[in-house]
This record gives structure tokens, sequence and C-alpha cells, in this order.
């Protein structure tokens, strides 16, 4: 296969996923800004939102201060955020076209037809209606855009490389909601003297953050019991089975390189591997007496440095 068309097949599926994730994001958001907390608190959650994107400094080029309106709308429609749900639709309608060919009908038109509502919904103002609604109609687009790969792609390269996107993104996005969901609360562990006021507030948090990542009835079926830190670390790091979990992601990330590998791949194949082992043998004990938030962070650079090793490899130079 062409790099140039591995390159868009990559980069089509990890622009979808990307909106995904960041209509996760502001829906977990939403929901938790509804709990009631202090201004000044849901200011640093919007703030946090933000940060997990690294797009502190772009949006306070065009507005002043931290405002749930207005970190939304740079989030979902502001054309000069190159993050916004409006810019990742864009580029993966816009990489899907570069690659027509390699596309069955049924998923470009998914494709294209979800550019086309997006702008459709935003121009009627659906964002200002109800937001969680909107970001329902994402993640719905979202599936059903895997769901047509899978069901009617060819599992050849073009397929794989839109796997290894897809992954490679969900990744990424987990570690960073991980790690500014756990700092937001300054705790690791539910503490024995917290007091019942706290312990809802922290228990509506937690299910927030599971809900965005659906994974609130998958933690109720392994664990059975009241829903704790270090619990929801172990589900989204290490389970997997569990469809949005770092260790699960990594598991498609290798499965699908090993697919497309080639004879100057050997490096790049044996890190993704590599970080699938440190996972696969990692104990969140240890994790969370080392300090999640190192680990994390440390996992984030691996995955980049992942990233480069698959652009280099396979795709178009950067």
């Amino acid at each position: 296969m062409l790099s140039r068309t591995a390159d868009h097949l990559f980069w089509m599926a990890r622009y979808m996923e990307r909106a995904e994730n960041t209509a996760r994001l502001l829906d977990v958001n939403y929901q938790t800004s509804l709990l009631p907390q202090s201004a000044e608190a849901v200011a640093q959650a919007w703030q946090g939102l933000l940060s997990i994107s690294e797009l502190t400094t772009d949006y306070f080029k065009l507005h002043q201060e931290v405002v749930a309106k207005d970190v939304i709308d740079f989030m979902v429609s502001e054309a000069r955020n190159p993050s916004s749900i409006l810019s990742c639709l864009r580029a993966a309608r816009e990489n899907a076209r570069a690659v027509r060919g390699a596309l069955t009908t049924e998923v470009w038109e998914t494709m294209n037809q979800t550019w086309l509502e997006f702008n459709r919904l935003i121009k009627d103002g659906a964002l200002a209606r109800d937001p969680a609604e909107l970001f329902e109609w994402v993640k719905f687009r979202s599936h059903l855009s895997r769901g047509v790969t899978l069901g009617t792609m060819l599992q050849d390269e073009a397929f794989h490389f839109q796997r290894i996107g897809t992954f490679l993104e969900r990744a990424d996005n987990t570690a960073r909601l991980l790690d500014v969901k756990f700092h937001a609360r300054n705790t690791e562990f539910f503490g024995s003297g917290l007091d019942n006021e706290t312990k809802e507030v922290d228990f509506y948090h937690w299910s927030a953050v599971l809900r965005s990542v659906s994974g609130f009835e998958v933690y109720r079926k392994v664990y059975r019991n009241v829903i704790r830190p270090e619990k929801v670390a172990e589900l989204l790091i290490l389970r997997p089975d569990m469809p949005r979990s770092l260790l699960a992601c990594m598991n498609e990330v290798v499965s699908n390189l090993q697919s497309v590998a080639h004879d100057h791949s050997d490096e790049t194949l044996r890190r993704a591997g590599r970080l699938r082992a440190d996972l696969q043998y990692g104990r969140i004990e240890e994790i969370m007496a080392t300090g999640l938030h190192a680990y994390l962070t440390q996992f984030l650079d691996r995955v980049s440095d992942l990233g480069y090793g698959i652009s280099r490899d396979f795709l178009m130079p950067a």
C-alpha cells in the first residue's frame, strides 16, 4: 500500500475517534458541572478539560476567561480550534475523500453524511438547546462509522491502518482523562474519614468518569461494590476485556501492527509490544504506589513516541 493512502486511512480513523473522545470529555464535564459545588470548582473542571487536550493557549487567544459556554463552543464548533469536533469531523471526511477508492461505499457515505448532518445541527442550534443530546449524537455516529468499517471492509492493510489509528487515539485519550480526573479529585483512594457529603460527590464524580468511557455498567459487573478510585483506574488501565482500557487499546495496536509489519518496522513493533507487556503484567497497587500521574505521563510520552514511529515506518513523512 502507498504510504500516502495509509496516511489518509490512519488519520481518517484517528480524527473520527478524536471527535468521539472530545464529545465524551465534554459530556462528563457537562454532567459533573450540574452537581452541587462551588463556582471555582466548576471553573477548574473546565480548565482541566482544556488541559487534557493541550488547548489552553489556543483558548485564551480567543477568550478572556474560562466560561462553560465558551469552552463548549470552542471544543465543539470553533473552526479555529484544530481539535474541535467540527475540525475533527471535517478532517476525517477530507481524509476519507482522498482515499475514496480504498473505502466501501457504506464507509464513505457514513463519513460524508456525518459531516453534513453535523453542520446542519450546529446551524439549527442543537448545541445551545441540549449539549448532552448533541454529544450522544457524535458518539453514535462514531460507533456507526466503526461498525460499518467492521461490517463492510475487507480486512486488508487499509482496514488495519484504520484500526491502528483508532486505538492509538483511544489509548491517548483514556490516559489523559484518567490523569486529569484523578488530579481534579486530589485523591487516589476513598478515605475513611470523609464525610457523607464528600463521599456522595465522589460517587457522582467517578460515576460520571465511568459513564464517559461507557464503563459504568461494566464496573458494576466486574467489581460489584462501591465505586472506588483505585478500581476505576484498574478497570481503565489494566483490564484487557474493557474496550476502552489502555491494555485493550494496546492489544489492538500490536495485533494490527503485526499484520502490516515489514523489514523496517521491527523497532516500532518492539516498542509497541514492550508497552503492551508492561500493561499486561502490571498491577494497580504498584502503579498507585509509584504515582498514577507519573505513570500516565510516561504512558502518554510512549504513545506519542509510538505514533512518530508508525508515521516514520508506514505513513507520509511528518
